[in-house]
């Protein structure tokens, strides 16, 4: 059964942008946009996440070992983003695609202080029109700026905050194995989990091995995955080094791992789910709200289940809801501030703290 998709994320890694030293692997990549230009020439919009601008400059100059490695890296990317999407250029051109370069860093996505979503919005139109104009927008961190803390985790939260802005109906992350397996992918006992619906901890048997050179392990892809089909969009993890593998996951005629989407989150709560980093107050609730907000119920955050603000916050922050073991349970739109809430702890028949509407839940 093909997958009838309109609008898709694909993802290309590190570990499938190189070849085993770390240099660009150009006859895969040729034969990746081959693969993308038969998706777009049949109507499908297509938004590229790639790697590669740090594997793209390691290929055009040499660095010393006993240089800082932040410097490096930012030396790497700002040389090798112009190899990376000249090259993309002049594959796509074969095909009559014009392609744009997108840079972003994870700033562009939080909310500012006012609680607009300036940022959010501009980053969302400036693909709404390269879509509209039939170009290929191809999106990479930028390596220049984005050091410690304001470095996305890897290109797949990147990639799922871009599938969620911009309301797509599947992502597709291409990796270097067939997707997740249900243990040690070496062992000839372990099978790829062809479906995943529900939550799952994959900590317990999926393998946190890191490509050689990307950031991310597959434990983060699974999370991210699991977050974005929550929000209502496909997610399909394959292996990016098997033939015609974009055609063939869009066929649904190659074994990979599509995590299920749930129903079609709104738009708020899509930017809400994406807004951990931003997160300015931190809300405590007891055993009866977790349960109750984890329930399959639309469920507001009531004062009576609040036990405690840790973190102050003003109305219309984002908010993170935790458990009485600080694990984090969802985030929301603060209607009130601080203050306010811890006058109302505990009380009943108050307005809620966060509304059902203004609230993503991890559960």
């Amino acid at each position: 059964m093909a997958f009838n998709y309109h609008r898709i994320i694909i993802k290309i890694g590190s570990n499938v942008f190189t070849d085993e030293k770390g240099l660009p692997n150009l006859q895969r990549i040729e034969h990746l946009v081959g693969q993308i230009a038969a998706i777009k020439k049949q109507g499908i919009e297509v938004i590229l996440v790639s790697s590669g601008a740090v594997a793209s400059g390691r290929s055009l100059i040499t660095v010393s070992e006993k240089s800082d490695a932040v410097a490096t890296r930012q030396l790497l990317a700002s040389i090798g983003q112009v190899k990376l999407i000249n090259t993309y250029a002049t594959l796509f051109e074969k095909f009559d695609i014009l392609c744009s370069q997108v840079l972003v860093t994870k700033e562009d996505f939080r909310d500012s202080n006012s609680g607009d979503r300036a940022h959010h919005f501009n980053m969302k139109n400036c693909l709404e029109t390269l879509l509209h104009h039939q170009v290929l927008p191809i999106v990479n961190e930028n390596d220049v700026v984005s050091i410690t803390e304001l470095m996305f985790t890897d290109n797949d939260e990147l990639a799922g905050l871009i599938a969620s802005m911009l309301n797509a109906e599947a992502l597709i992350i291409l990796t270097n194995v067939d997707g997740l397996y249900n243990g040690d992918p070496k062992l000839s006992t372990s099978k790829v989990i062809e479906e995943v619906s529900t939550n799952i901890d994959f900590s317990s048997y999926v393998q946190d091995s890191r490509s050689q050179f990307g950031r991310g392990g597959m434990i983060t892809k699974s999370n991210m995955a699991q977050k974005t089909a929550q929000l209502g969009i496909a997610v399909h993890i394959a292996n990016g080094t098997k033939e015609n593998i974009l055609t063939d996951v869009l066929a649904d005629k190659v074994i990979h791992t599509r995590f299920i989407p749930n129903k079609k989150a709104s738009g708020k709560k899509k930017w809400i789910a994406h807004s951990e980093g931003s997160a300015t107050g931190v809300v405590q609730v007891n055993e009866g709200a977790k349960n109750a907000l984890t329930s399959n119920k639309a469920i507001s955050v009531l004062p009576v289940g609040v036990v405690k603000v840790i973190a102050d916050f003003k109305k219309g922050d984002i908010i993170k809801l935790v458990d009485e073991n600080e694990k984090l349970i969802g985030l929301g739109i603060a209607e009130y501030s601080a203050d306010k809430a811890r006058e109302r702890i505990g009380q009943k028949n108050q307005k809620p703290l966060v509304h059902y509407d203004y609230l993503y839940l991890q559960y």
